[in-house]
């Protein structure tokens, strides 16, 4: 698994017109699934995002985390986070995991997260065409792939 964190002031997703996630202060997350993700893949992951500490401190400094914080989640799956640009200028997408395997491994790592940092997930809606904005706070962007976790 891959993912994308982005520290937001506010963050939202829109599909068709219509918002269906919507949060201020806390992370936006991009999930990339591959076909060899496991369990330990979102287990590891999970408490990464819960724990990882980039949000200011009194002293401004990067020291809490979201659980210190009391930040908001969105996750959105994004196969694309698995492109291949190696050859030719058209991306390849051969990595990313099927939908029979990647939306279960995705509302797992939902789950997970929820229960790791204590509150309700939002999320946008796999395979839908989605709108996401947000206002990215620092700028604070950080990816962490789950097989480099060795």
């Amino acid at each position: 698994m891959k993912i994308v964190i982005q520290r937001v002031s506010e963050a939202s997703v829109t599909i068709e017109d219509k918002i269906v996630a919507q949060i201020q202060h806390g992370l936006l997350v991009l999930l990339g699934i591959v076909e060899e993700d496991t369990q330990e893949d979102i287990n590891w992951l999970s408490n990464k995002i819960a724990n990882l500490r980039v949000f200011n401190d009194e002293k401004g400094v990067m020291n809490k985390s979201l659980l210190d914080s009391n930040g908001d989640v969105i996750v959105v799956s994004q196969f694309t986070l698995h492109a291949s640009t190696k050859k030719g200028n058209r991306p390849s997408y051969i990595k990313a995991a099927k939908p029979d395997v990647a939306i279960p491994l995705y509302e797992g790592f939902v789950k997970q997260l929820e229960t790791d940092i204590g509150k309700k997930v939002q999320t946008g809606q796999f395979g839908a065409d989605m709108k996401v904005a947000l206002v990215n706070d620092g700028p604070v962007t950080i990816i962490i792939d789950s097989k480099d976790k060795k």
